[in-house]
């Protein structure tokens, strides 16, 4: 594909960005650290929520705007997938994402040669804005995939809050996959979790996207599902559609009709989604911080899910009955640093983790 790489990376030299970018963009160095949300806000009472609430499951609002009723949790083990990060409380889901996962985990040993699936945050158990980490995941449809493999063991708690995060970009280079890591059955993964119908997209990092518009020779069909944006080189992101009849959920609009392999990936690979915000014209007052978000901007059934019943316990609420448990915990952490995993902006359409103009 002709994305005019000379030109852009004569302007990266002129910048000594090409280095600088591929490392940044490296898991564990994206993650700026996040103030710690205000009492009172929308991220502090969902983020110290530990329970869902009793009632059918019902998502509310939009993936970065909203809250959910009803989740259930994805056990933190099953033949096929192992749930990871377990102090953060963040597997969490509509009762759909949850049953597309453990299908989804099974499909990928079956079809796509994986030993089984390594699940990150799904969301929280109310949904609502996250302590930090992420923008969306707020209403139960949204889940990080890691591109790790699952082990042949059970990996304890321990390991599960440690295991570094591996990228699938090769250092010292601008947005160039490593031949050393990546494998072609991460590419079936990704187009078998691009297969199902009720997933609207999956987010990649461009890099990712690339690599797949250039070498996937199997059915193109829902490779646009395949979205390129920030981070996401050491996992992906599954988004579903609003289930239906769910009549609070505010739907995104469709991916474009194509394989995305064209000027909107090409942007990525031009300074401007890297550039950092103009400075301000002389004597002009500076940009005002932007505001938290409060419950009082979410939806407004949010601060009734807030109010409601929780459900008796976390085994009362994991997706396939108590049965399907585990013992397995970690101590929730006491102030959660926010990491590479799935970071996205707070605000505005970009994020607020851009690689540093050296």
């Amino acid at each position: 594909m002709a994305f005019g790489f000379a030109q852009a990376f004569r302007t990266f030299g002129k910048l000594a960005l090409a280095g600088t970018i591929g490392a940044s963009l490296a898991a564990g160095d994206v993650g700026a650290q996040q103030k710690k949300p205000s009492p009172g806000s929308a991220k502090a009472l969902f983020g110290g929520t530990s329970l869902p609430t009793q009632g059918p499951a019902q998502p509310i609002g939009f993936y970065a705007k909203g809250c959910m009723t009803g989740a259930v949790a994805l056990p933190t083990d099953g033949p096929t997938w192992q749930a990871m990060r377990l102090s953060r409380n963040r597997r969490w889901g509509n009762p759909a994402m949850i049953a597309l996962l453990e299908r989804f985990s099974q499909d990928a040993v079956t079809y796509a040669g994986w030993p089984g699936i390594l699940v990150g945050d799904i969301a929280q158990p109310r949904g609502g804005p996250m302590l930090n980490g992420h923008s969306s995941h707020q209403i139960g449809l949204d889940a990080d995939i890691w591109f790790t493999p699952m082990p042949g063991r059970r990996l304890t708690a321990e390991e599960r809050e440690s295991l570094p995060f591996t990228t699938m970009l090769q250092k010292n280079k601008f947005l160039t996959v490593d031949p050393k890591v990546w494998t072609q059955s991460r590419a079936r993964l990704l187009m078998l979790a691009a297969s199902y119908p009720q997933v609207e997209r999956i987010f990649v990092n461009p890099a990712i996207k690339k690599k797949m518009c250039d070498t996937w020779t199997g059915d193109r069909t829902n490779l646009g599902k395949l979205r390129p944006i920030y981070g996401h080189d050491s996992h992906f992101h599954i988004r579903m559609k609003c289930p239906s009849g769910a009549a609070g959920c505010t739907p995104q609009a469709p991916v474009a009709a194509g394989d995305g392999c064209d000027k909107s990936l090409a942007y990525w690979f031009t300074p401007a989604p890297w550039a950092p915000p103009k400075p301000p014209k002389p004597g002009a007052k500076p940009p005002k911080p932007p505001r938290e978000m409060m419950v009082s901007d979410l939806p407004k059934a949010c601060g009734a899910v807030l109010d409601s019943a929780s459900v008796a316990s976390v085994q009362a609420a994991t997706y396939g009955g108590s049965s399907a448990a585990s013992a397995l915990t970690a101590a929730p952490a006491a102030d959660p640093a926010a990491d590479a995993e799935g970071m996205l902006p707070d605000v505005g359409p970009f994020p607020n983790d851009k690689p540093v103009m050296q």
